[in-house]
């Protein structure tokens, strides 16, 4: 299997699948909930629509859990939308906890008095293309110019507690971190699979991008605990 895509029951997955295809058409791409069809994979989609409490729920009730946390210490792993808020420790949507992957929490959008820049009040959720500014120099932004724009969908957005992991940046009610970078992890709040030709080619370079397994402790210690999870 070349790539999976994860599914969990949350949100239509075709249109990932169908451009996943589109840019490596020789390649076994599937969309599975089976956790040992996710750890023959080479790499991984994280993708996911809806409500954090929800999504968290049905990964756990597949038996999913364990799989993307060996995604995201082994192989190269993607995150979308959801998938990349899952990463974090939690979320004020339910209060819920997340993977604990990456350190920080997922906050709500509050427009507030804030306008944008015809005058009017933001709506949530956020709906529409916006512009990404890379923050990050990174081989998932190559041939990909800053500011480029892609697609959002949501009413949440995530908090890292290390600046030192948001590839970009958007704006929207507030300047907000919209993508993360950590040794072979990858992902964005936006949808590349409906983002036009920038988002084609950031999937193109998911593809072909060969990096190093992760290193980081938060990665170790989750692979830890998934194992002794197994073993009992």
């Amino acid at each position: 299997m070349d790539v999976a895509i994860i599914d969990y029951g949350m949100g239509n997955l075709r249109s990932v699948s169908k451009a996943l295809e589109h840019v490596a058409p020789a390649l076994e791409i599937a969309v599975t909930d089976d956790p040992e069809v996710v750890a023959r994979a080479q790499r991984v989609v994280f993708p996911g629509q809806g409500a954090m409490p929800d999504c968290m729920r049905e990964l756990d009730a597949r038996g999913l859990r364990p799989a993307v946390i060996e995604a995201a210490r082994t192989k190269p792993l993607l995150g979308i939308c959801i998938g990349l808020q899952m990463l974090f420790d939690a979320s004020d949507e339910g209060n819920v906890a997340g993977l604990g992957l990456l350190p920080g929490r997922v906050r709500r959008f509050d427009p507030g008095t804030a306008r944008d820049s015809a005058g009017g009040r933001f709506k949530v959720p956020h709906m529409g293309w916006n512009r990404v500014r890379q923050t990050l120099a990174h081989p998932l932004w190559q041939g990909i110019p800053s500011d480029s724009r892609f697609y959002f969908v949501h009413s949440y957005f995530v908090v890292p507690e290390e600046p030192g992991i948001i590839a970009g940046r958007t704006e929207y009610c507030s300047d907000f971190a919209c993508a993360v970078a950590r040794d072979n992890v990858f992902a964005v709040q936006f949808h590349p699979e409906k983002s036009g030709q920038a988002g084609l080619q950031l999937l193109t370079n998911f593809i072909a991008w060969q990096p190093a397994p992760a290193q980081w402790p938060g990665a170790a210690a989750q692979a830890g605990d998934t194992a002794h999870a197994m073993r009992t």
